[in-house]
């Protein structure tokens, strides 16, 4: 597993509890399980029921920072047996769906285990608005773009500038914040290399991340955000070099490796490119 921030989350659905295994031993880090878009309405209070006999079947044999549960939004009528749901349930993260006001994810919060994540899903026009105020909320770990629904609410193409206007907002806010860089949305498609060139769409916007709905699509994450040999070979020289020369002392002071400049944000880039690297040659 990376030592960053997620790469990969992966979507299960909870009415679908013969998948729950076979979703946690694949090699997303983090998967989530289900109650909203994945589930029809009458199908929802037995979701909630399968996810909580799983997850305390398998809570002493699972990492529980890697699941995650995506509940119905605050103004959803499942909203209220979502939380209790919560309540109830190990420490796990939880992922709120069309997420709006800053007053519901702490409603959300509230019902959680401490120290667990706690993602906001922004997919309506209403909360790329309210962004700014969601990222800022002490409680919330990482932004995450819905997009097939933001597109619905706005009326609007998959290839919009408004939506790309959107997905940057989503990314000035998380960086404002000091969060993470934000989760992309899924690809419809299954196939890896759809998958890949969505993300590598979303690398260009400032995404950092991406949600998947097959173990199929996990690859394509990957391939999309190895670096090139010879970005891997500077990276490591630049790593080498920097903590060679601030052994023992503060890292603040600039060095050169390949005839440039290095200073401490470029050290910082070099090391995420290591990440990344380790993260996309991980076995799938």
């Amino acid at each position: 597993m990376s030592m960053a921030a997620p790469y990969t989350y992966l979507f299960v659905p909870g009415n679908r509890p013969e998948r729950f295994t076979k979703a946690a031993a694949s090699d997303s880090e983090r998967v989530i399980l289900d109650l909203e878009d994945a589930v029809a309405p009458a199908d929802k209070a037995g979701a909630r029921m399968a996810i909580h006999d799983w997850m305390h079947a398998i809570a002493p044999n699972h990492k529980p920072q890697r699941l995650m549960v995506r509940i119905n939004d605050a103004r959803s009528k499942f909203f209220a047996d979502d939380l209790a749901l919560l309540r109830t349930l190990p420490a796990c993260g939880v992922m709120l769906a069309k997420a709006e006001r800053a007053e519901d994810l702490q409603m959300v919060r509230d019902a959680m285990q401490p120290e667990t994540e706690l993602l906001a899903l922004v997919e309506t026009a209403a909360g790329i608005a309210a962004s700014q105020s969601i990222a800022s909320h002490p409680k919330v770990t990482r932004l995450a773009l819905g997009a097939l629904d933001l597109m619905v609410d706005l009326n609007i193409p998959a290839d919009s500038p408004t939506l790309t206007l959107a997905a940057s907002q989503l990314v000035l806010a998380s960086r404002a914040a000091g969060l993470a860089a934000p989760v992309a949305g899924v690809t419809p498609s299954v196939l890896a290399e759809h998958t890949q060139a969505d993300m590598q769409d979303a690398l260009r916007i400032g995404f950092g991340a991406k949600m998947c709905i097959h173990p199929t699509q996990l690859a394509g994450v990957r391939r999309a955000l190895a670096p090139l040999p010879a970005e891997v070979q500077w990276a490591q020289e630049v790593v080498t070099a920097w903590d060679a020369a601030h052994a023992g002392q503060a890292p603040t002071g600039a060095l050169q490796v390949q005839g440039k400049m290095v200073d401490k944000p470029v050290y910082l880039r070099a090391l995420r490119l290591l990440d990344l690297h380790h993260f996309s040659q991980a076995a799938t």
